[in-house]
């Protein structure tokens, strides 16, 4: 079979296109070849200065961040100019930009592409590029339903509060857009839902320097507004939590810009306004024009959706993250953890009856966003530990009145405890049963007691709980966090198997928790265990991993299969309030809680995990981790072996406690739970000078 080619050769044209900002100050010049072949003869010839001269005056006009984006939009320009015969059309396209790479002659892109390549990629006629598109689209019709992925920016006020009321606004689209707008059509079936967030950064500002650090993040939303409308949501939200017109990348109480909406590609702005990006007041660009230059906005994007692709760049979100993770200013960024103000005052109210008022914030902890080694300027997290409870494996009746507990907390709190995790229940093997009434007796009068006393009032408080009437009660008495070594799913959970009656309570369990966690913005740790903590330790299962590995990877199976469904869907808790614990000494053998903390990094660590044919990401990548080891009875264990050994009180194991959390520090554990709290702080002062400072 004969076939015809045609070659243009070394089209040059001065274009703006770069993912850097200085690349886009001025034209720089490209240089394109293009090769057609076809087997249509009947059809084959080519009017090549007409195709020449639309070439040229489309990628003149264009702004173009990459070459290939540049080169996939000439490919298929061409393939719908050739292929009107009944044979297919083939072209390549080689695209470079000449004294790009020091020592070297250019920089230079070349694919291969036929029509059949762009079938999938969008509807037709509307070309890959962000420049030439059509300036509406049709609203969205009632019940049909989209994803969007939306940026949260802030960084004046209680920064935190903005975020949070900002999402929760997004979830009532028709009460916002009917206050701001009355006479608004069929505000009631609009329908919005957060189904997932991404962590939160504190970030240095960028463009405008001059101005206080922000707090950034996203979430992925589900919709029937059409952009437009969702664009007119968002602007009336920044106005309702506070944004004050400023300068452009100026202060803001809040900032919400739509990154992603399905993969469309999408631009208001009249054609004779597309050649910069300087005025885009009132117009929407959709994906975000800016993305591949903001670290600030890809961290949060490759939290939740690190696959998807950029429907102009094709490129997926994890891959342009690569691209700026190398830069100077990348370290600067940190993972921000926020603790809500509790209880609530009579100040924290709601102007929407569909909402729950937000609560102010507290303080907050930051950790690095790159693990495994948190910067130099980073300090260990001390949680102590205060048992109510009469039979505590470790400190059983010692702080089981308000006076001795009371007295604890000062202390704990003198000696450097950022926040005290307040227990009724013991999780030991064989602890007697008690009611949830009995435990909420036990927990909450130690909440209140400290929040109206005089010392150390505002000290953060954990409640130690798996049962949701519990956690409530403490949230509400003035608890700021929830520590579930149960994961949102009951002590029976592990065992349920095909327990229908068991599955719904577990399921039931969770939901309780997660709304509890939402409606007052608490954190949550989130442990690994397998009910009984004397129980399950069998983990070859996962022996497939290797056998020095099976615990490790049982935890991010099992742990990640639970925080999957808290973090994602409707209803979700905000990644941004996860805390992981890997569970040393509940269900683990001696042997298996050294391997965690030999390799407390790699539960968290982002790579595949998982059978050969049914590898994913793990699901706890980038998650921060709190360890707990304290005077467990591993340690006794160890410290009984051997000739010389000796039984040892779980009293007697803070120096063993010692060996162990400076393990914990080393392998990046953002917060380490104990007992003694006086003798441990010298311990976390230097592991946190020998592990924090590289």
């Amino acid at each position: 079979m004969s076939t015809v080619r045609h070659t243009i050769h070394d089209l040059i044209c001065p274009i703006v296109i770069g993912v850097n900002p200085n690349e886009r100050q001025a034209r720089q010049e490209t240089r394109t070849t293009i090769t057609i072949e076809t087997n249509d003869l009947e059809h084959s010839a080519l009017a090549g200065r007409i195709v020449v001269k639309h070439i040229f005056e489309s990628i003149y006009h264009s702004e173009y961040l990459t070459l290939e984006a540049l080169a996939s939009y000439i490919a298929k320009y061409v393939l719908s100019v050739v292929s009107n015969g009944t044979a297919p059309a083939k072209v390549s396209v080689s695209t470079s930009k000449p004294h790009a790479l020091s020592k070297a002659a250019s920089a230079e892109v070349v694919i291969h592409r036929e029509a059949s390549d762009y079938q999938e990629q969008e509807p037709e006629g509307v070309p890959n590029r962000v420049d030439s598109l059509p300036s509406v689209i049709p609203a969205a019709t009632v019940g049909s339903t989209h994803a969007a992925v939306l940026a949260i920016g802030t960084n004046l006020g209680d920064r935190f509060h903005n975020i949070e009321y900002a999402v929760r606004l997004l979830e009532i689209p028709g009460e916002v857009l009917h206050e701001v707008h009355p006479h608004e059509e069929d505000a009631s079936s609009m329908t919005l839902k957060v189904i997932d967030t991404s962590f939160l950064y504190e970030t240095e500002p960028m463009y405008v320097t001059d101005q206080p650090k922000f707090i950034n993040g996203a979430c992925v939303v589900k919709t029937n507004l059409s952009p437009l409308t969702l664009l007119r949501l968002v602007k009336a939200i920044e106005t309702i939590v506070g944004r004050i017109p400023s300068i452009r990348n100026g202060p803001r109480a809040v900032d919400l810009d739509i990154i992603f909406y399905d993969t469309l590609i999408y631009d208001t702005r009249p054609t004779r306004k597309r050649q910069s990006l300087d005025d885009l007041e009132g117009q929407l660009l959709i994906p975000h024009p800016r993305i591949a230059e903001r670290l600030f906005v890809l961290r949060p994007l490759n939290d939740m959706i690190p696959e998807f692709v950029h429907p102009a760049l094709k490129k997926s979100v994890r891959t342009l993250l690569q691209q700026l993770d190398d830069q100077p200013d990348a370290d600067k960024m940190r993972k921000a953890i926020p603790f809500p103000l509790l209880p609530l005052s009579s100040q924290d109210t709601s102007p929407y009856p569909s909402i729950p008022p937000v609560p102010r914030t507290a303080s907050y902890w930051t950790f690095t966003s790159s693990p495994p080694m948190p910067p130099k300027d980073f300090r260990t997290q001390i949680m102590a530990t205060l048992n109510t409870t009469p039979d505590s494996f470790s400190d059983g009746s010692t702080h089981n009145t308000l006076s001795t507990g009371l007295e604890y907390v000062r202390n704990a709190v003198s000696a450097g405890a950022s926040i005290v995790d307040i227990g009724g229940y013991s999780t030991r093997p064989g602890a007697k049963f008690v009611s949830v009434e009995e435990e909420i007796d036990r927990v909450v009068p130690y909440v209140k007691a400290i929040r109206t006393g005089e010392a150390h009032k505002d000290v953060l408080i954990s409640v130690d709980t798996f049962r949701p009437q519990v956690a409530e009660a403490a949230v509400v008495a003035g608890a700021n966090c929830i520590n579930d070594v149960y994961a949102f799913t009951g002590k029976d959970s592990f065992e349920q198997g095909h327990d229908e009656e068991a599955k719904a309570q577990a399921d039931s369990t969770m939901q309780e928790m997660k709304r509890i966690a939402r409606q007052y913005a608490t954190p949550v740790v989130l442990m690994h265990s397998r009910g009984d903590a004397g129980s399950h330790k069998d983990y070859s299962a996962y022996n497939y991993a290797g056998t020095q590995n099976a615990v490790i990877e049982g935890i991010r199976n099992e742990l990640g299969a639970k925080v999957s469904k808290i973090v994602r869907g409707e209803g979700a808790v905000r990644r941004w309030s996860i805390i992981i614990d890997p569970g040393v000494g509940f269900s683990k053998t001696v042997e298996e809680n050294l391997q965690i903390l030999r390799n407390a990094d790699r539960v968290t660590a982002d790579q595949l995990i998982g059978k050969e044919e049914t590898k994913q990401h793990n699901p706890l990548a980038k998650f921060p981790q709190l360890i707990g080891v304290s005077r467990k009875s591993f340690l006794g264990t160890i410290l009984a072996q051997d000739e010389g050994g000796r039984e040892t009180a779980p009293k007697e194991r803070d120096w063993a406690t010692a060996a162990a959390v400076s393990c914990a520090i080393q392998q990046g554990a953002i917060a380490v739970r104990v007992h003694n709290v006086e003798g441990l702080r010298d311990v976390v002062k230097v592991a946190d000078a020998l592990w924090r400072t590289q």
